[in-house]
């Protein structure tokens, strides 16, 4: 899939290094649930053999740009019975644009599937410009949590949000 200045493709193993490199600065371990810190390139590996086997296809995005450099990922997978909106950016490329644009074709794509389908996603609570790309796309604060961040260890205050097709506002950056 591709976007003005993006190309959004499966990930590949080829990818652990440099989602082992992004996801084992802190300051993005920090802001995302599942991930360990310190983050290793076998770590990667493993999410990686996961992703690639245990994803419905079509959903799960290396976000690169057009040298095919890996800047970051987006995804939608059904948790608990709800589709979850989940991404990273590698922060170096933070500032641009790209996590909206790469977010809003992954959710373009969600709702021309799945139109009647709500999307949800979340931030934690200390992550405002994640919050900012959700806004901007249309998706509103329904509730507040704490939940547990591995990189933390600790509990954290979560937002989550959601978006329908009718609320959704594609970015045409």
């Amino acid at each position: 899939m591709k976007t003005r200045r993006l190309v959004l493709r499966p990930q590949q193993l080829s990818d652990a290094g440099s989602i082992a490199e992004a996801l084992s600065d802190f300051q993005v371990a920090r802001m995302l649930r599942r991930i360990p810190a310190p983050y290793h390139r076998q770590d990667a590996l493993e999410w990686l053999i996961m992703r690639t086997v245990g994803t419905a296809p079509g959903w799960d995005f290396a976000i690169t740009c057009a040298d095919d450099t890996l800047i970051g990922v987006v995804s939608v997978e059904e948790r608990d019975g709800e589709w979850q909106l989940g991404y990273w950016l590698n922060p170096a490329h933070s500032g641009k644009g790209y996590m909206t644009e790469a977010a809003s074709a992954v959710t373009e794509r969600f709702f021309q599937h799945m139109p009647d389908e709500t999307l949800y996603s979340g931030v934690f609570a200390d992550n405002a410009a994640s919050l900012r790309v959700q806004e901007k796309l249309g998706f509103r604060v329904i509730g507040c949590h704490e939940i547990y961040a591995a990189s933390r260890s600790t509990m954290v205050t979560h937002i989550d949000t959601a978006v329908t097709a009718r609320t959704f506002r594609p970015s045409r950056a």
